[in-house]
């Protein structure tokens, strides 16, 4: 069986690979890369798009998005995601499903490694976008994926009729709380401080919503289990210095993102907490090289802002292989 799953974007069952040169290569294929890639085809540069794992990133896991212009009613997250894909396509981007391992910047053209391939490329623009944060207590390692979930639209059916605990107090923790209710008994959000930063339109349905309580200023210290399944978590009020038990029948974690930038450190400059850096019209360190997307930014991290520097990001690199 081939190392690629293809799409139609390289014709229906063949297990042909790329062709190792490209003119522009995409690395990751959430609404920022595929909108490059969107752009990048329609001036003719064919580009590839090296998605990872699944198309349409953190919003392939987004139960319903209401914030995306054009969409008055909201949309499924996956759904804009395929449709993304679909239009990137239809112009001739290229998408491959593979995880890129390495890269080199420090030559012309700059080299891409994934597990199968190895490709040139003119010019790259990065939009691997971020992934959760860890708590980084006693026992979510050992019960991921046992009762310890990062994503309640992927995972929530497991949780059906049971009591949960959400840790967060951002857009996301509210969000997917929210959607939580539709499966679950009870909902217990554990929020580090005594106020919500999420949106006051989220804030007011979580209020609002009879299955939905918060544990305010506390934090979880340890997540516990029985019979290799979570049940609880111990949990520190940072006010009154009290440490209680919350029973549960699963833990979803939104304390933030962490940029995925690891396969490009010693190649693009990094800020201090891992970000890439990028002037305003979307350079990076390398000349070439082109960053767009939650990868660059840690303050906005909305995908109307993610696409703008990924349309940005593709019309800077048509301009770079123009002067070459």
């Amino acid at each position: 069986m081939s190392d690629f799953i293809l799409t139609p974007g390289f014709g229906i069952g063949l297990p042909e690979k790329p062709n190792a040169e490209q003119d522009v290569i995409v690395i990751g294929g959430g609404p920022t890369g595929l909108t490059a890639a969107l752009y990048a085809a329609r001036a003719a540069a064919n580009p590839l798009v090296i998605i990872g794992e699944a198309v349409g990133g953190q919003i392939a896991t987004t139960h319903e998005i209401e914030n995306y212009p054009g969409f008055p009613d909201g949309v499924d997250g996956p759904v804009l995601a395929q449709q993304m894909q679909a239009q990137a396509e239809r112009f001739g981007a290229k998408v491959l499903f593979d995880k890129v391992t390495g890269v080199d910047f420090k030559t012309h053209p700059f080299k891409v490694r994934t597990r199968a391939q190895e490709f040139t490329a003119r010019a790259v623009i990065v939009s691997t976008g971020s992934s959760p944060r860890k708590l980084g207590v006693p026992g979510e390692k050992e019960y991921a994926g046992h009762g310890v979930s990062y994503c309640a639209t992927c995972d929530g059916y497991f949780f059906k009729d049971k009591d949960v605990v959400v840790v967060g107090g951002g857009n996301s923790a509210i969000d997917e709380s929210l959607f939580l209710t539709r499966l679950v008994n009870s909902i217990q959000i554990v929020h580090r401080r005594s106020e919500l930063r999420a949106d006051p339109i989220l804030q007011e349905r979580a209020f609002a919503h009879p299955k939905i309580k918060f544990v305010w200023n506390s934090v979880v210290e340890e997540i516990l289990g029985e019979n290799g399944e979570a049940n609880a978590v111990r949990v520190h009020n940072v006010e009154s210095d009290e440490v209680s038990t919350l029973k549960t029948g699963g833990v979803f974690i939104y304390i933030g993102h962490l940029p995925n930038t690891e396969v490009f450190r010693g190649q693009l400059e990094l800020d201090p907490a891992g970000y890439i850096v990028t002037d305003r019209r979307q350079h990076t360190s390398v000349p070439g090289v082109f960053a767009a997307g939650d990868v660059q930014d840690a303050i906005f991290r909305q995908i109307v802002t993610a696409v703008g520097t990924g349309a940005a990001a593709a019309i800077e690199a048509i301009r770079y292989l123009d002067k070459l």
